[in-house]
């Protein structure tokens, strides 16, 4: 197996360019990048649509090279371990098929199939583990990028199984394999080595062996990327809190927000963490218990199982450390939930029995009341603190505490074993427990209590409700499935209502919409399921249905007045009648839309007929082909209308002119009032696209060249304006171009998109461009749109060429 695999990418994006497979193109050449640097929003977006084309081109090595990297990203920056199993033992089938046996991305489906049991246990399926990637590292060349994948993984397997030093006498082998070859290991490859350093106590090799691979990387040319940064930088951090090297580890450790959202270095963070917070030079309170605690639940929801063991012991030893009883029992709960998944569970069970013992071990707090009565002591000592003036005003919060509290008051109740009389009242307490667990990132903890109080206080709505939401939060599927199936005995619609709001948090929009309306056949009176299937059918751009539940919730809404203030959610709320304008506008209805505007206060320039106005500048944030978000200028014609200004490549599926549809709702907040008087000029409302609703049908051609002056180029915007074409600089000041009398001199140059109207063509736009810039010292070069007209390309050619375009 000798193909190298970047060769290949390189070769199969110039055929798919040249058949004009534009889009599958970009996807080759950019999966891989968005895989391993964690922007899983725009793989996410990419993916789907590239494997169509790949599977319906007959390309079975693009489909492998395509799955390979979402699985890369999926196991590797998302952590997955059974929810990733099926796609990982189908990829490995896929990958040794006839069809696709020469492809050489098909050896990686190893590496992926056994990342993702290392997900699953990794200390439980070392055996299989070191037998494929044997077997596959013996079908691959030293040379090549995936022996050093493989050997990586490798290494891994053996240090999963308490073998650092094999480990790492396995690395060096390989590395010198590697060199012999004439190839260099990767950045990761040294991060690897140091890693089984760090294992075998070595934490002073460890950074000597980071500080020569980032040497070897950026000897050879290369840039660290912040993915780079950051997987080096946790590295670095956590050895030097080993070697009590604190106030570097701390500079070198990522901020909390990247460990937040990159999930591949969490484990390391944690552990740099926790040593730090040994010494107290980092804050252990509840703030980074949450956190730890969504992380562990994470790992949980995506069958990771030996991971979520392994980081809720870390985190439920801090949460001993700082005295959270009832956050460190939760977390022993579900590490005690995961031992029975695991196959191998020496060490694990005995480290969470010694967590266990240091949990109940922590003092019980005294309850200052009876423990029905929690709830509202909490509430009254909570508004009592917040009037207070002065040396007296609230203190900090600390819900750990109140945890505590609750969970003495409950056991204490169920001690006493509370009588029918009480049950109602025992159930608030319950509630009350449950919420602020699950609000501390326990969702499975809290939804364990509440399963168990149904079982004493069935048809609860509050305890239904909560269970859906927390069950929600944890996305549970199979217990929201569950709780759906028992509701449904005593009240359908009840269980319609779980079963939409799981659809719309999984994206399912049309099964969101079903069983809202599955609810309003039985319960027509019901103001929320309108609001949801309304979001839903918006989602999936049926907006006649999207207006029609937004005006029949208007229909059956309350006046606001003589309504309860717990009833005040069935009454019109302000986004209602915006959201009904965004779909009345998408439907072109422009009646509705004025007498809606109305209600909310607008005044339009004309009483009917399509709002088309000139308003403000705002920002329309569009997705890229790539998944990528662009905020693009628009000039603001409507209550949800908007003009794009600016002229877009193909990468942006609208251009100069389009009139959208936007979503009402501000993405990003107005400045504070005192805010100084820049950042208030500088701040544009910023709004979701939603739908084109007019294409202006231009036609996009770049233009290259020398900057002529602002006069120049004024002069030249405003001639074009007038002809009805559009003309967006999208070059600044930084953009330089070669003089054509001295090689060594430069010049200003201006790299700019022209639109070309419908009622223009090609040839038109070229001579009216020839024209309009024939007096300028340096010509500009329009090659495309002299192809498209048939003009002279040799000029414009020449112009690339003499002016180093």
């Amino acid at each position: 197996m000798t193909t190298d695999i970047w060769s290949w990418v390189h070769d199969t994006h110039g055929r798919l360019v040249e058949s004009g497979q534009h889009r599958l193109a970009t996807a080759l050449a950019e999966i891989a990048g968005h895989a391993v640097d964690g922007r899983n929003e725009q793989l996410d977006a990419m993916f789907p649509e590239a494997l169509a084309s790949a599977r319906a081109l007959g390309l079975p090595w693009v489909e492998v090279f395509l799955r390979h990297w979402r699985l890369q990203n999926l196991l590797n920056k998302r952590h997955q371990g059974e929810r990733a199993m099926t796609e990982a033992v189908s990829l490995l089938e896929y990958a040794h098929r006839e069809e696709t046996a020469g492809c050489p991305q098909a050896v990686c489906a190893v590496q992926d199939f056994t990342i993702c049991h290392a997900n699953i246990d990794g200390p439980g399926y070392v055996p299989e583990r070191l037998a494929v990637l044997e077997e596959a590292l013996e079908r691959v060349e030293p040379a090549r990028a995936c022996f050093d994948c493989l050997s990586r993984e490798y290494a891994d397997t053996l240090e999963d199984d308490g073998r650092a030093e094999a480990a790492l006498a396995h690395l060096d082998r390989a590395q010198l394999r590697i060199q012999a070859a004439g190839a260099s290991v990767s950045l990761s490859f040294g991060q690897a080595r140091a890693a089984a350093l760090y294992k075998l106590g070595r934490p002073e090799e460890a950074l000597a062996a980071l500080a020569a691979a980032e040497q070897a990387y950026t000897a050879a040319r290369h840039t660290l990327d912040e993915d780079d940064q950051r997987k080096l930088g946790v590295l670095r951090a956590r050895a030097l809190a080993a070697l009590g090297r604190h106030d570097e580890a701390l500079a070198q450790l990522p901020p909390l927000e990247e460990a937040e959202g990159f999930a591949d270095i969490r484990h390391r963070w944690t552990e740099a963490v926790e040593r730090l917070v040994a010494v107290d030079r980092f804050p252990n309170d509840a703030r980074l218990g949450v956190r730890l605690a969504h992380w562990v639940s994470y790992l949980d929801a995506a069958g990771s199982h030996r991971p979520c063991l392994d980081l809720a012991l870390m985190a439920g030893r801090l949460a001993v450390r700082r005295g959270a009883r009832a956050v460190a029992l939760a977390l022993v709960a579900t590490g005690e939930r995961k031992l029975p998944l695991l196959r191998r569970t020496e060490g694990a069970a005995a480290a969470l029995a010694e967590l266990r013992a240091a949990a109940e071990a922590l003092p019980v707090p005294s309850l200052p009341v009876a423990p029905l009565e929690l709830p509202r002591w909490l509430g009254e000592r909570d508004e009592a603190a917040a009037a207070a003036p002065g040396p007296d005003a609230a203190p900090e919060p600390d819900p750990e505490g109140d945890l505590d509290l609750l969970a003495a008051g409950w056991a204490a109740l169920e001690r006493a074993q509370a009588s029918a009389d009480e049950v109602s009242g025992a159930t608030g307490l319950l509630l009350s427990l449950a919420g602020l667990l699950a609000s501390l990132g326990h969702e499975q903890g809290s939804a364990e209590l509440l399963r168990a109080r149904l079982e004493q206080d069935p048809g609860h709505q509050d305890l239904i409700g909560m269970l859906a939401s927390v069950l929600i939060e944890a996305r549970d599927g199979e217990g929201l499935r569950r709780l759906a199936e028992r509701v449904a005995i005593a009240s359908p619609a009840d269980a319609h209502w779980i079963r939409a709001r799981w659809a719309v948090a999984e994206g399912r929009w049309a099964e969101a919409v079903e069983s809202c309306q599955a609810l309003l056949a039985l319960e027509p009176d019901r103001i929320n399921p309108r609001r949801l299937a309304a979001a839903a059918a918006t989602e999936l751009g049926e907006h006649a249905t999207a207006q029609r539940l937004y005006q029949e919730l208007l229909a059956h809404a309350l006046p606001v007045e003589g309504t309860a203030p717990e009833q005040l959610y069935r009454t019109v709320q302000p986004a209602d009648l915006w959201h009904l304008i965004t779909a009345a506008t998408a439907n072109r209805d422009w009646a509705v839309v004025r007498e809606t505007g109305a209600r909310l206060g607008i005044e339009f320039d004309e009483s009917d007929g399509p709002v088309d106005e000139e308003w403000q500048v705002v920002t329309v944030r569009a997705r890229r082909s790539n998944g990528a978000a662009t905020d693009l200028p628009a000039l603001r014609t409507g209550p949800a209308t908007a003009r794009i200004l600016p002229v877009l490549g193909e990468d942006v599926p609208l251009n100069h002119h389009d009139l959208v549809v936007f979503a009402p709702a501000l993405l990003e907040p107005a400045p504070a009032q005192d805010a100084d008087e820049a950042e208030q000029a500088r701040w544009r409302p910023t709004f979701e696209l939603l739908t084109l609703l007019d294409p202006a049908g231009y036609t996009t051609y770049f233009v290259d060249g020398a900057w002529p002056g602002p006069q120049a180029w004024a002069e030249l915007r405003e001639a074009l304006r007038e002809a009805g074409h559009g003309i967006w600089a999208y070059s600044g000041d930084q953009y330089l171009i070669t003089h054509p009398a001295d090689e060594q001199a430069e010049l200003p140059g201006i790299y700019a998109a022209l639109g070309v109207p419908p009622t223009a063509s090609a040839a038109q736009a070229d001579a009216l461009l020839t024209e309009l810039t024939a007096g300028w010292p340096h010509p500009l070069s329009w090659l495309d749109l002299a192809k498209a007209a048939g003009a002279d390309e040799a000029h414009h050619e020449e112009v690339i060429k003499r002016y180093g375009l």
